[in-house]
């Protein structure tokens, strides 16, 4: 049975297992952490789990997702009253309301079509305060880590809360003009089979200094890891871009 994988409650759950806290989490919140007491927006935030750790850091915190499964999620761990969540996309924000804007776990590659990023990227701006910080990660499409998603070297074994384990692995479908296609194959205890497919869009650094210069955004760095590494020097293959909202 193939569903939405932010979209229905049992991924969501698997989600959430296969997606602990990492060298990604920290990076994003030491970047919040030197604004003190910023008012934060984590854009595609998910089931939560970076949302909830920059509000126990003292941050007066955003969460903006369109799944309305993942947002339950959210709402439904400790200390989720500390998190304003709002479904939507970045339409719904505010002006001026933030400090810092911050899009994790590749959020940016979900947004696949160039007018949908611009806008997405022109809504950022609106939202940020002049010289507003703006933090997102894109895999860099020269590292080709897509090569890896096949059902050898991806397979793994994802233990829920519950006490179950689910056999996982992913297979690309297909690879055409900077798109990446999959599916997710999550095998239960009853044998039962769930899919998500996804489509992945890999920017070069040029279009994405390209796509923030035309945004009214200034690059600061963009790294090639979670360690600060130069692009393409890194095992982790990453785009790790830091950018400023122009005055």
């Amino acid at each position: 049975m193939r569903r939405g994988e932010f979209l229905d409650p049992h991924l969501v759950t698997v989600y959430d297992a296969e997606c602990p806290w990492g060298r990604d989490d920290d990076f994003f919140l030491s970047v919040a952490n030197e604004s003190p007491r910023a008012r934060v927006l984590d854009l595609g935030c998910g089931t939560g789990r970076l949302t909830l750790a920059l509000a126990a850091a003292g941050h007066t915190v955003t969460g903006v997702d369109p799944a309305r499964a993942s947002l339950d999620a959210a709402r439904a761990k400790p200390a989720a009253d500390r998190v304003t969540w709002i479904e939507g996309t970045s339409r719904v924000l505010p002006d001026r309301a933030f400090d810092v804007a911050v899009l994790t776990s590749h959020v940016a590659q979900e947004i696949r079509a160039d007018d949908k990023w611009a806008r997405t990227l022109a809504d950022l701006r609106r939202a940020l305060v002049p010289d507003g910080r703006l933090a997102f990660d894109s895999r860099d499409p020269a590292a080709r880590r897509w090569e890896r998603w096949n059902p050898r070297d991806s397979r793994r074994r994802l233990a829920l809360p519950d006490g179950r384990v689910v056999d996982a692995w992913t297979e690309v479908t297909e690879v055409r003009d900077g798109l990446v296609s999959f599916v997710h194959h999550y095998v239960f205890p009853d044998a039962d089979e769930l899919l998500s497919s996804g489509t992945l869009r890999f920017r070069t650094e040029e279009e994405l200094r390209a796509s923030l210069a035309a945004a009214g955004f200034t690059v600061d760095r963009i790294h090639g890891g979670w360690g600060g590494e130069p692009v393409g020097t890194s095992a982790d293959g990453e785009f790790v871009v830091l950018a400023r909202a122009q005055d």
